[in-house]
């Protein structure tokens, strides 16, 4: 492979919050529509285990992943928590039924889902807690007004939000800082160019979710694919070595149930490109 250069493996949220860049996607790690428990439990709790002896800082869950069963497993399987893991967690969604996630933004809800997740995690605080979607029924100040308070309580550490654009990041600023944007981003979905290009500017983490959409069977003669045989790599870990290329501020999590899928996204960290294998992808 030809010298790449090399990239920052951490970040700081929020001014005083260090994690690894490359995070772990806890979503899978539930029921079938991501509606309950798993069917195997211990497995996933293996996964997630795993994950943190890997050097996994960062994981990210919500609320409504299993109803609230992935917070219980997370848990379960990592309780007490090893120094420097963050557990992030996300509340703004609701899930009437398997097929349904709908935007839930009132206050008082939000601060009830954050004392639930408060519980279900087993800790005193959560260190990075975001706004799942922004309600559009509900004034945005008040729905981030709603964590500001808490994290006035002490219950929360830091603020995210996740798929806002550049105007609602300021509108939500002017209420609290923002140590965070988690917006869907990967190589074939760049519809938050502008947002990711805001959050460099700004020092606010861009936590990219879904960020292998795509990559997995690329077309034989893309860009992604000639960059992965020179790379010695799969085409899904060059596509989140490419993410941490990308900027300083991006956070690629990766999700899955598979400790082989893990270990290989883990391993893209290590993947070094060299300039003209970045320009490539980024003309992908």
């Amino acid at each position: 492979m030809r010298p790449g250069r090399a990239v920052g493996t951490h970040i700081t949220l929020g001014g005083d919050l260090t994690v690894g860049r490359l995070g772990f996607g806890a979503l899978r790690l539930t029921g079938p529509h991501h509606w309950g428990p798993p069917a195997r439990p211990d497995k996933a709790a293996e996964v997630a285990r795993c994950a943190v002896e890997l050097g996994v800082t960062f994981i990210d869950t919500a609320d409504v992943y299993g109803l609230g069963a992935n917070e219980e497993l997370l848990a379960t399987a990592l309780h007490p928590y090893p120094p420097g893991l963050v557990v992030s967690t996300k509340a703004g969604e609701v899930r009437p039924s398997p097929h349904q996630w709908r935007v839930l933004g009132r206050p008082d809800y939000l601060r009830q889902q954050a004392e639930l997740s408060l519980r279900r995690l087993r800790l005193e605080r959560i260190e990075l807690f975001q706004l799942h979607r922004v309600d559009p029924q509900v004034p945005l100040e008040d729905q981030v007004g709603a964590l500001k308070q808490l994290q006035d309580e002490g219950k929360i550490r830091h603020i995210g939000l996740s798929e806002v654009t550049v105007e609602q990041i300021e509108q939500a600023r002017g209420v609290a800082r923002i140590a965070s944007v988690q917006n869907k981003y990967n190589l074939y979905d760049r519809r938050y160019e502008k947002e990711l290009a805001h959050c460099e500017r700004e020092g606010i983490a861009f936590i990219a979710w879904k960020p292998l959409a795509g990559t997995a069977r690329p077309a034989p003669d893309s860009a992604l694919a000639r960059v992965a045989a020179q790379a010695g790599a799969t085409t899904t870990q060059v596509a989140l070595a490419w993410l941490l290329h990308r900027s300083p501020v991006v956070m690629p999590i990766p999700g899955t149930a598979s400790l082989s899928h893990l270990r290989a996204n883990m391993a893209a960290a290590d993947i070094a490109l060299d300039d003209e294998q970045v320009t490539l992808l980024d003309e992908e």
